[in-house]
């Protein structure tokens, strides 16, 4: 491990049609221009749904319930300097309208079209999980 563990806990956001919301970091961000599941670091104290819940709210304005946060997989990436440690989850309700909140694009994203995005390297096998790809 070449730094500390940092937890962070993603969500992929499904619409009726059955594509997932990616967000694209904005400028000036570290990897700025790469696709990812909005979410974000899990705080001192918080549990990674009560994160996810905080995250989605400051990132898109949308409010979900714990309940409806469903585990489906991880990312476990060794970046320089720190080891990420990612859960995602499903999510198919919340309430509110998306609406990014802190400068960056998002897009509706068929599952099967995912890998179509440049994305972060811990993002790449979730990505490609989603799509059904080995």
């Amino acid at each position: 491990m070449s730094g500390p563990l940092l937890l962070v806990v993603a969500a992929a956001l499904y619409n009726e049609k059955g594509e997932i919301l990616l967000a694209q970091r904005p400028e000036g961000k570290q990897l700025a221009g790469l696709w990812e599941f909005p979410g974000g670091k899990v705080e001192p104290g918080e549990t990674p749904e009560a994160a996810l819940k905080r995250e989605l709210l400051e990132e898109l304005g949308v409010t979900v319930n714990e309940a409806d946060l469903l585990p489906l997989t991880f990312a476990s990436f060794d970046y320089t300097k720190f080891h990420l440690l990612m859960p995602l989850y499903a999510c198919h309700a919340w309430r509110g309208e998306v609406h990014p909140r802190e400068g960056q694009s998002v897009a509706w994203v068929p599952p099967s079209r995912l890998s179509d995005y440049p994305a972060p390297p811990a993002d790449i096998p979730l990505f490609e999980v989603l799509s059904g790809k080995p």
